[in-house]
Formats: C-alpha cells, sequence, structure tokens
C-alpha cells in the first residue's frame, strides 16, 4: 500500500484548537466483515487487530471521570470485538448516549442474530453506511450482496422502530462518493435516498450524512496508483472554506485507538499522529484522566482539507447547512 502521509505533511492548514471535550470516539479493532474501496482504516476480515478487555475497562473508567457525552463505536465493525457488548452497557448505565457505526451487513454475520435487538433494547443510535441507494454502485463499492444484505438489515431495524419518528431510536445513514469528488449537497440526496428506499423497499431512516472521502490509507493509495492524488488534493484545497474550521468535529472530540492511544480524529489516528500532549510521543487515555484539553491545539496536516472543502464533512455529516 502506498504511504500518504509524506505526501501532505508539508501543510499550510490554519492552526486550530481545541474546544470542551464532548465526544469520544473508540475504534474496536480493524476486523470486518467487508473490504470497502474507499475504507480510509483499511478494515477487513484478515485484520487481527482488536480492543482488549483491560483497554475497555480504562475507556469506562474515563467516561466516569469525564464529562463526555457521546461514545461513538467504530471500527472494522465494532460489533465483532467481544466486549462492544458489555462496553455499550456500562456506557448507558452511566447515561452516555452510544452511537454504533455500522456496517449493517454485520447482522447478519454468525453470533450476531440478535443484535439489532440489542441495540434497540439499549437505545443505541445505529450510523449506518449504505453508499449509494442503487444496488450496482453499492456492490461495485462493497462487494456482491452487500446491498441486498443492507436492505434486510435496514428492514430489521425498522421492524423494531429504528427510522421511526414516535420511537426514539435513532437511524442515521452515511454517503460517501464513489470516487475521488466532493459529495453532493447533503439535503438534496437524502430527499432521492427517502424516495428511492422508502418508494422501492420501505426502508424509513431519521438523516442522511454525507462524507468526503479522505486521500489516506486504501483510498489514498488507490489514487496514487491511478495517478490522482495530486488532482484529488487540488480539488479539496480548491473547495476550502474557512468558516467550516468553526465546527470540525476534532474541536469537541477525542479519538482512541484499539490499543488506548489517544488522537485528534480518527484521520489522525489512521496516520499514526497522535494528540499533541506535555511534549509526549504518545499519548495513552489513561494519561488524560481527570486532564482539561481546552485550548489544546489539534494536530494538522493537508488531509484536513477534507473536512472543510465545499459543505464541509465529518462523522455527523455536513457542516453546513
Amino acid at each position: 500500500m502506498h504511504a500518504t502521509l509524506p505526501l501532505i505533511e508539508a501543510s499550510d492548514f490554519p492552526a486550530i484548537r481545541r474546544r470542551r471535550l464532548e465526544t469520544l470516539q473508540v475504534n474496536m479493532g480493524y476486523r470486518c466483515n467487508q473490504s470497502c474501496v474507499h475504507c480510509h482504516v483499511n478494515a477487513g476480515p484478515t485484520r487481527t487487530e482488536m480492543m482488549s478487555r483491560e483497554t475497555v475497562s480504562e475507556l469506562i473508567s474515563f467516561l466516569k471521570v469525564s464529562a463526555v457525552k457521546v461514545l461513538d463505536l467504530t471500527g472494522g465493525a465494532p460489533e465483532l470485538n467481544p466486549h462492544f457488548r458489555s462496553l455499550v452497557l456500562a456506557a448507558r448505565n452511566l447515561g452516555v448516549h452510544v452511537m454504533d457505526r455500522c456496517n449493517l451487513t454485520v447482522l447478519e454475520q454468525p453470533g450476531q442474530e440478535d443484535l439489532a435487538q440489542f441495540l434497540a433494547a439499549e437505545q443505541v443510535e445505529v450510523v449506518a453506511s449504505l453508499p449509494c441507494y442503487l444496488e450496482e454502485n453499492v456492490d461495485r463499492q462493497r462487494g456482491k450482496g452487500v446491498f441486498e444484505s443492507s436492505i434486510r438489515a435496514l428492514r430489521a431495524l425498522n421492524a423494531l422502530g429504528y427510522g421511526r419518528s414516535d420511537s426514539g431510536l435513532v437511524l442515521n445513514l452515511v454517503y460517501n462518493p464513489q470516487g475521488p469528488t466532493l459529495p453532493p449537497e447533503q439535503g438534496r440526496l437524502e430527499a432521492d435516498y427517502r424516495r428511492h428506499l422508502g418508494g422501492k423497499f420501505g426502508v424509513a431512516f431519521n438523516r442522511l450524512f454525507v462524507l468526503t472521502n479522505m486521500p489516506i490509507q486504501r483510498f489514498g493509495s488507490m489514487l496514487i496508483s491511478k495517478g490522482r492524488f495530486e488532482s484529488y488534493m487540488e480539488l479539496l484545497k480548491s473547495a476550502y472554506q474557512p468558516e467550516n474550521l468553526e465546527s470540525v468535529m476534532c474541536r469537541t472530540l477525542l479519538s482512541v485507538d484499539w490499543r488506548g492511544h489517544v488522537y485528534d480524529c480518527d484521520f489522525n489516528q489512521m496516520l499514526g499522529l497522535p494528540l499533541a500532549w506535555r511534549g509526549r510521543p504518545r499519548v495513552h487515555l489513561r494519561d488524560l484522566m481527570g486532564a482539561e484539553l481546552e485550548g489544546n491545539p489539534i494536530v494538522v496536516k493537508d488531509h484536513c482539507y477534507g473536512c472543510t472543502a465545499g459543505q464541509g464533512s465529518s462523522c455527523g455529516g455536513a457542516l453546513a447547512p
């Protein structure tokens, strides 16, 4: 795989600083039942990195002493970690809102037959990847049969109340472009998703998030292989909107890897760019127990243009209305 960090190291991205911590985003491991072309984590079925019980315990200890309001669980497929459910239960007992970044097809994996019921019982918000509402496009990006499996999973979640306005069970979908382009306007595309998924499959959801593909890991390597890395970076930089700096996710989020090391965001985690904290070369979550991070500088490189281009992009979709 081609390394992208050397190509974005020399950066003119503006300096920004943290605000009060609100969200802890946790990567529970790189194992996944899919191997998507756009994956910035380079996750897949052969990956073995998984968060241990000890690190999960440290996460719970951190939640107890922090003011974190949201626990955002990701991977890989976070549900494949054997400690996923115990972490969810502990966080919910602490009153923390839990989000599960779900690839949908994991609901049909062996041993996950009751996963949807568990998520509903704990009122976990499901953020589900569905990069298009057309079967051909989804299967081309994620593998044959993924679209049909995803529709079955969405229907199963709907049957439990997910995506229904009166249930309190939130189901959001995630779109990302097929290639090196910026995503379309979020509101317009959401209307298209509702019309197609609702009309053809009877699927309901709360919101659609559009995400910009980041020029790192598997997607970045593909760009380099096709000689399109520089043109994609030029696209991101030319679409830069300074007002998006006010609401980028790294201002109020901490990213934690499967070993418990801490980063400003998930993308920095994948690039091996640790949180800047008191001159330490690497920071572990246990080092931050009771720490105040407000005002701490955020580590930025040229990939940060991906979050600030056009309507902006974050784990909660577009930044601009």
